[in-house]
């Protein structure tokens, strides 16, 4: 991993960080959100309170600080109502998928960038909604920094007074609902209309949200964006066929020199 990565994933601490989470949502009072990915952007939705959790360790946060020197200065992230198990990870990779393989498991809600000898990077996203999701195999045949965000017609047609307005185009920025970076999914020649890209609204990562497109958390897009070329094959699962469970939380260890780290299952 880079020196983007986390330091330090302890399984102690991680193992308290969960429970202290499932402790505070089971005494919290959580409405139904109401998501639609207007071409991947959300509707309006009410969210009820969701209790304190525990605090985020410190190596998570550096994960997700900011980065001033965006073309738009891109804030740190509010990762404190994410389950830790989403953050970004090298783990085992059971599946035998070739090296450069994105696949993305969206009933576990992680995508996973495949690398060499049985390991993976794995990242939490967030994923379509029943009735629309999609899965199949695509490839990258468009990367974007900063891109623009266009509603469909249907997306017009479905929520006119709010999609309207951006019949023409939203300008890249940080409201912009496809984030700093998209990966735009081909079908041979045919845009599949499908994106994996950024988010402003990090508390849905991990969680059925859109209209099928792949939402990531900001920094894990452009750490996800600076590591897949053009013509990179993406897999997406059907629900039922996940990547086999493992062990969500690990033990670190440094390799190839300072700042970098692979983190294997705990044993």
């Amino acid at each position: 991993m880079t020196g983007d990565d986390c330091e330090a994933m302890m399984p102690d601490l991680c193992n308290g960080l969960r429970s202290a989470r499932a402790r505070a949502l089971r005494g919290a009072s959580v409405l139904s959100l109401t998501l639609l990915a207007a071409g991947c952007m959300a509707t309006d939705r009410d969210v009820g309170a969701i209790a304190s959790v525990a605090p985020v360790h410190p190596s998570f946060l550096a994960m997700y600080a900011a980065k001033p020197a965006e073309r738009f200065p891109l804030p740190a992230t509010d990762i404190s109502a994410v389950d830790p198990r989403y953050f970004r990870q090298e783990v085992a990779y059971p599946r035998s998928e070739p090296p450069g393989t994105v696949v993305v498991d969206p009933g576990n809600k992680f995508l996973y960038l495949v690398r060499e000898n049985g390991r993976a990077l794995r990242y939490g996203v967030g994923v379509g909604k029943a009735g629309l999701a999609w899965n199949g195999t695509a490839e990258i045949k468009r990367k974007a920094e900063w891109p623009r965000w266009t509603p469909t017609a249907d997306m017009i047609r479905r929520e006119p007074e709010r999609n309207g307005p951006w019949r023409n185009g939203m300008a890249p920025g940080l409201t912009n609902p496809l984030g700093p970076r998209a990966l735009y999914l081909f079908d041979g020649d045919r845009d599949t209309l499908y994106r994996i890209h950024g988010t402003t609204e990090p508390q849905t990562i991990g969680t059925n949200v859109s209209s099928g497109c792949i939402r990531m958390f900001n920094q894990d897009i452009i750490n996800l964006y600076e590591r897949v070329p053009v013509n990179t094959k993406v897999v997406v699962l059907r629900p039922d066929a996940h990547v086999e469970p493992l062990e969500a939380f690990a033990t670190a260890r440094e390799e190839e020199g300072p700042g970098h780290l692979s983190v294997v299952p705990k044993p």
